[in-house]
């Protein structure tokens, strides 16, 4: 006999979300995907959405409770749910949980918060919060620093469930921009690939751990390069983005401890970031994203209100 799916867990970013259909052992049983992320839609249009990622796990007109994380409860989403302040412990991240209105009034929606930091330096994550209570889930006992590459990386030191406190880096938006909108777009019009990519790489990120203090004059060499010694766009494009993840990782160097740092992310960007803390003579641990997402947002039911 088929199990009973007893809710749906989503996942909900600014391009697209992810859906998966929780049976009441807590296996997943269905997974679905929609292009349809919060930064295309009105908040009218979020019901819609729902229902539209549910038919695709074939769940429509059913009583069930969706979860939600990530952008749909922002400022612009379908609800704002108000962030909880760091240091705070994730075990109670569904208490925080909004509850919209669905199309379907047998649905009861909750999104979870984010996290924000006022002390120490503003700053704010919604889904990351997520993810860091799966890994803690999943790794019960893990204290120590998390990062958690992409277009915006995060820095976290968690304690068990605690996060105690966290940084953003805009390391993959600072690579694009540069890449599409300044001068060194000349010399970057082939992706980071193959034995030029892995070369420049390498030498760009042992430039950012060696001299994290001359980024700016550093990044102008990715065009002089190309100018001056014949250096390709894959060499140009992999020392533009070594430089940039070595110069993040220098910024983190006093408090990389001896245990390998947790990697939360995508499988290739996550080998990047473990290549640089090899060269900073630490250690990196990549992480199932997907994984410790599905055990956030599970943990996070658990205290729903």
């Amino acid at each position: 006999m088929a199990e009973t799916i007893a809710w749906v867990a989503v996942d909900w970013g600014t391009s697209n979300l992810r859906a998966w259909a929780i049976g009441e052992s807590g296996v997943e049983i269905a997974s679905a995907t929609s292009d349809k992320g919060m930064g295309k839609l009105a908040r009218e249009q979020f019901p819609d959405a729902l229902d539209e990622v549910l038919g695709k796990l074939g769940v429509a007109e059913r009583a069930l409770d969706i979860v939600i994380c990530g952008m749909a409860g922002a400022r612009q989403g379908w609800m704002e749910a108000p962030y909880l302040e760091a240091p705070t412990d994730l075990g109670g991240l569904g208490q925080g949980a909004v509850h919209p209105a669905a199309n379907d009034q047998r649905l009861r929606v909750s999104i979870l918060p984010g996290v924000c930091q006022r002390q120490g330096g503003e700053n704010v994550m919604r889904g990351e919060e997520t993810q860091l209570l799966g890994l803690a889930t999943v790794s019960p006992g893990y204290s120590g620093l998390v990062c958690m590459p992409g277009t915006h990386s995060k820095w976290a030191r968690l304690d068990g469930t605690s996060i105690m406190d966290f940084a953003t880096a805009m390391t993959g938006e600072m690579f694009d921009l540069l890449r599409t909108h300044s001068v060194l777009r000349h010399s970057l019009v082939e992706p980071l690939a193959g034995e030029d990519g892995d070369a420049g790489f390498a030498e760009g990120a042992e430039t950012g751990l060696t001299n994290p203090a001359d980024l700016l004059g550093q990044l102008f060499r990715v065009r002089a390069a190309s100018l001056l010694s014949g250096k390709s766009s894959a060499w140009c494009a992999g020392y533009l983005s070594g430089l940039l993840i070595g110069t993040e990782i220098a910024s983190r160097r006093d408090q990389i401890a001896s245990e390998p740092v947790p990697l939360i992310g995508s499988e290739k960007l996550c080998a990047l970031y473990a290549q640089v803390l090899n060269m900073a003579g630490a250690a990196g641990r990549l992480v199932n994203s997907t994984e410790v997402m599905l055990a956030g947002l599970k943990a996070a039911r658990t205290s729903l209100s």
